[in-house]
């Protein structure tokens, strides 16, 4: 037994135990005693959070499948002008954080915004804010999910449209079904699982959504989690709500688990698979296509883009008012350190699983990939809290000085979280690379007397290169849009481009807010670009 637990075991061991500690910290503070205000909010607004986080979640996912999967559809069946550029270019929207799209939204509509300009630009002076929508609270929020969010459903109905065999398409056809028919009764059902994935995905980030809800002033239980903490002080009650919350983001993981194991991406039938061939749309169908999908791709990423470098240049000023170069090594150091903890612990464990063939280290590895369904508000507060019980129960009663300082307000912390936030992304990306090396590679190696380091260094991590590298772009495009755990976690004075937008935005300084928002989206928007060839590949 005990020749099983070697150090591929045992570091799993340590990366599972970090992801259920939050777990397990906001399971026993449920049941601890709180302040008052646990007892007012219940009795007022405890079922207004959660019936707001469950309509939001609805009308988000509403939304989204019908953009995603009317998107996927047409880049992956038909071409069009510029259906290649669309094919790339609608996963953009991953550039754009909910709550810079809500900031965009809002200075466009509001009294005196930008479309309030344009038309006194164009038409002269009027009274124009009577005219021009307001796009604020639920309604706004929905918005700026759902433009933001799609992308999920996006990505991977058109992985499931992509490898559809032609025999399916072929059997509508000799049904007499209609182009809309065959897409509801057979395209769309042989896809159900793929965007069941996504659609859960979705729902997983609108729930742990934060700075957009928060804008609006939306009252959600993640609102809720965050206030609680840090207006009145109440780490148990933030754990109660969060438990609350922990419900929500379970169901949608066992579902979008459930679903993952289920797709398909091609049709069985008795002729064999048949290569898709896309139709070539001429005259309305091929304006009206290109006009939907330049449509989603001007209001997801081209409208948010454009508002941001509007402020920047009308306000100049901003440029200089805040420290730009500062900020970038913020945000590089947070990246660069992360994700080699990341790639580090992520590389131990997939080739622990190779070589141990272990059921345990194959159930703890199941389970430590979990964290990624974790909202960062909840990883953040639960982080809190356990240190908080560490230091007062075991620290300081073996006499050592405290460790809150360390943990607490500091890199060291939030690289903790991060890591726990997304180790799933880490660990997926190259357990999918190590996928593609076969086994004979590893045993050719030994015949040849390598041993299991030199294999590994040798052989896997050369062959592991671009995986790696897919993996540093992720976790790089995520700590850049990262809000809440950023946010409750940093340390004194120590601020990025996502805390910088959110702090000048809470102001009412939408204006101020542009210039780190613009930095973020082009940022974000290189690294998707870098990783679009991986997302998107057709082989």
């Amino acid at each position: 037994m005990l020749k099983n637990f070697n150090i591929w075991v045992i570091s799993s061991l340590f990366v599972s135990i970090g992801v259920l500690i939050p777990i397990i910290t906001v399971f026993f503070s449920f049941f601890e005693e709180t302040s008052n205000y646990y007892q007012i909010l219940k009795d007022t607004f405890l079922f207004e959070y959660i019936f707001n986080s469950f309509t939001l979640l609805i009308c988000v996912l509403i939304l989204t499948f019908l953009i995603g999967t009317a998107c996927a559809y047409l880049v992956s069946f038909y071409k069009f002008p510029c259906s290649d550029f669309f094919k790339w270019a609608l996963i953009l929207s991953f550039a754009v954080p909910p709550y810079i799209y809500a900031y965009s939204l809002t200075a466009f509509f509001e009294n005196y915004g930008t479309a309030f300009t344009i038309l006194t630009n164009l038409f002269g002076e009027g009274e124009y804010n009577k005219h021009i929508p307001k796009f604020d609270g639920r309604l706004g929020a929905v918005l700026s999910l759902s433009f933001s969010l799609y992308a999920y459903v996006y990505i991977l109905s058109r992985a499931s449209f992509l490898y559809q065999s032609q025999n399916l398409i072929d059997l509508g056809r000799s049904l007499g079904f209609s182009k809309f028919k065959s897409l509801y009764s057979l395209i769309i059902p042989a896809a159900r699982p793929a965007i069941i994935a996504g659609l859960s995905l979705v729902a997983m980030e609108t729930l742990a959504e934060f700075g957009a809800v928060d804008f609006f002033s939306i009252n959600t239980l993640t609102t809720g989690i965050y206030n609680s903490w840090i207006t009145f002080d109440d780490l148990a009650f933030s754990n109660r709500l969060s438990f609350f919350l922990l419900i929500f983001i379970f169901a949608c993981f066992i579902i979008e688990n459930f679903s993952r194991k289920k797709a398909r991406y091609h049709f069985n039938s008795k002729g064999g698979f048949k290569q898709k061939e896309k139709i070539i749309l001429t005259g309305k169908q091929s304006f009206y296509a290109f006009s939907f999908c330049f449509i989603i791709f001007f209001l997801s990423f081209l409208f948010p883009l454009s508002q941001m470098l509007y402020w920047t240049i009308k306000f100049p000023e901003n440029l200089y008012d805040i420290d730009i170069i500062s900020l970038t090594l913020n945000t590089i150091y947070l990246v660069i350190l992360s994700s080699l903890v990341l790639i580090f612990f992520s590389l131990i464990s997939n080739y622990g699983n190779r070589v141990s063939k272990n059921k345990i280290l194959n159930f703890l590895s199941t389970i430590s990939i979990s964290g990624y369904a974790i909202p960062g508000v909840i990883l953040a507060v639960a982080f809190i809290t356990f240190v908080a019980w560490f230091d007062n129960n075991i620290v300081k009663t073996l006499g050592f000085l405290s460790i809150k300082k360390v943990f607490i307000g500091s890199v060291l912390g939030l690289v903790l979280v991060y890591f726990v936030r997304f180790y799933s992304l880490a660990f997926n990306g190259i357990k999918s690379g190590y996928e593609k090396i076969n086994i004979s590679v590893d045993e050719s190696a030994y015949l040849l007397g390598y041993s299991k380091k030199k294999t590994f260094l040798n052989i896997h991590l050369p062959l592991l290169r671009n995986s790696l590298l897919f993996v540093a772009i992720l976790i790089s495009i995520e700590i850049v849009r990262e809000l809440p755990i950023t946010l409750i976690l940093r340390p004194f004075n120590f601020e990025t481009f996502a805390t910088t937008a959110y702090i000048s935005a809470s102001e009412d300084l939408l204006e101020a807010a542009a210039v780190p928002s613009l930095f973020l989206i082009l940022i974000a928007a290189i690294f998707i670009m870098f990783t679009s060839k991986y997302i998107l590949r057709e082989k």
